[in-house]
């Protein structure tokens, strides 16, 4: 593993900044929402759904803005010529970046979700442990997935502001913020059936388009872990649309597709798959023009 030296600075260097340690803080606000729902659904395991509830938005703006300069910040100042001076090829380096950058914000991220557990302990009691460490575990599978995606563009981009408006503009608010939307939109004009939110169509390939970002992939993995439904959605959400005599936007499968009638292919384990997917491509990509472009 020659990459390792080059993630243990990267892992440093995250975990010793300022700015992770900020998201930490900010995402144990941001995830502690106790909600009647929750609470009748899942008992004291609505702690859990902390986790997933800190995951959703601010993470992944947090995750995205710490790692987009991991390559094209060293381009600009040229000590990426130092970098690949040594015994690393370039693949090692945007291994070394995606691995030591995760780890670095694992360890400050871990200690928020551990806040979050201490609170839901003290105020809902004991929860199921495996099945917090299970959530957060795809939690960080879902970091890595973002680490490797703002790698990526990092990799890309010429300069650092080009890496910025590619991580917020291509990434953040498609992918994150507008995805429904955007999907649903799209779905309507290409097939002509139109999607109402409060009654959509038992669609299929509507439901995998809706789980195929990274934090759709998430929720769906997150939500079947807690046993709350099938859906890219949170899981209040789910929870609140699924209650009798209830109708949300949220679209969830089982309240939509018929008993017996669900497509094999909206299984929520191939949420994983979408996740390892987003961990793997970008950085496949990246790698195909980094190891033959310019470093300068």
């Amino acid at each position: 593993m020659r990459w390792s030296p080059l993630a243990r600075k990267e892992c440093r260097a995250v975990a010793t900044s300022k700015g992770v340690w900020l998201l930490a803080v900010l995402l144990v606000g941001w995830g502690y929402r106790p909600s009647y729902v929750g609470w009748d659904a899942l008992g004291a395991n609505m702690t859990v759904g902390y986790v997933q509830t800190a995951a959703t938005a601010l993470l992944p703006l947090g995750v995205l803005l710490l790692s987009y300069q991991a390559v094209v910040g060293e381009r600009s100042s040229n000590s990426l010529r130092f970098v690949l001076s040594l015994p690393l090829t370039r693949t090692d380096v945007l291994v070394g970046k995606v691995v030591g950058r995760t780890a670095g914000l694992a360890g400050p991220l871990c200690v928020a979700f551990a806040a979050l557990g201490v609170i839901g302990l003290l105020d809902h009691g004991v929860f199921d442990p495996l099945l917090f460490v299970g959530v957060v575990a795809v939690t960080l599978v879902y970091v890595c997935a973002l680490v490797s995606v703002a790698v990526a563009i990092s990799a890309l981009a010429d300069r650092t502001v080009t890496a910025a408006g590619a991580v917020f503009g291509g990434v953040f608010l498609p992918f994150v913020l507008f995805w429904t939307p955007l999907v649903t939109g799209v779905f309507t004009r290409v097939t002509g059936v139109p999607v109402d939110a409060f009654n959509p169509p038992a669609s299929g390939p509507l439901f995998v388009l809706l789980r195929l970002s990274p934090g759709g992939a998430y929720h769906v993995v997150t939500n079947w872990l807690l046993g709350v439904g099938n859906a890219a959605e949170l899981y209040s959400q789910v929870l609140t649309q699924l209650r009798p005599n209830v109708s949300t936007n949220a679209f969830v499968v089982e309240a939509t597709f018929p008993s017996g009638a669900v497509p094999w292919y909206l299984h929520e384990s191939l949420g994983l798959v979408v996740l390892l997917g987003w961990l793997v491509v970008p950085l496949a990509v990246a790698r195909s023009r980094f190891v033959r472009g310019d470093v300068v």
